[in-house]
């Protein structure tokens, strides 16, 4: 379970405990089941990195594949990704390297999955430097979401697939990467962080190293 959920899930599990023992009724199904769903919520699977490429910063469903210019990146493909409140939250980095930059960003809470969440949702990116390039990960609040939770920071040094973040309560993660990358998801596709590959460096550069 990740961290975060230790203190919500023990709270909920402590209520049921004291309205069973108090009243011996079914009241304390109420708070038992609000703490299981949130230990499954809070659930942090370890997941071994699958092949050569670039790694999903989350679990859930590919909601936007396009090409953008990014600030950091370049030209750069964006790969959003939903998290619905069944999905693993833990974010995790896409490739090794360095954190370069962290920046948060208030703003609205609009449903994760529209185009606009990207630029007018409260988010908080990481910048990362490394052997493949640079690389972006943003963290997007939705609707339900109550907190971005970033572990890392500037100085940071990631390896392939290590446990960045975290985002409470349905949300979304864009990732950016260099055009030189070639997207391997769809929208609709399926993915899982820190192990399904969703981008690798087309022929042409490979050819060029």
């Amino acid at each position: 379970m990740a961290p975060e959920g230790i203190a919500p899930v023990g709270l909920c599990m402590l209520l049921a405990a004291l309205l069973w023992s108090a009243l011996r009724g079914p009241y304390y199904l109420v708070p038992l089941s609000l703490g299981l769903f949130l230990a499954y919520f809070f659930r942090d699977p370890e997941r071994r990195p699958c092949g050569e490429g670039v790694l999903s910063p989350a679990d859930g469903r590919v909601v936007e594949v396009g090409r953008v210019l990014d600030d950091f990146v370049g030209d750069a493909h964006r790969v959003g990704i939903f998290m619905s409140p069944f999905d693993v939250h833990v974010n995790r980095s896409p490739v090794e390297g360095k954190v370069v930059g962290v920046r948060y960003v208030p703003g609205k809470r609009a449903v994760a999955f529209a185009p606009k969440a990207s630029e007018v949702n409260e988010r908080n990116y990481v910048m990362i430097e490394g052997p493949l390039g640079r690389f972006k990960v943003c963290q997007i609040a939705g609707l339900l979401a109550r907190r971005i939770v970033c572990y890392v920071g500037e100085g940071s040094s990631l390896s392939r697939g290590q446990r960045i973040g975290i985002i409470k309560l349905g949300s979304r993660v864009d990732l950016y990467m260099p055009s030189c990358y070639l997207p391997l998801v769809k929208v609709g596709d399926r993915v899982k962080a820190g192990s399904s590959v969703i981008g690798v460096m087309s022929h042409e550069e490979r050819e060029k190293g």
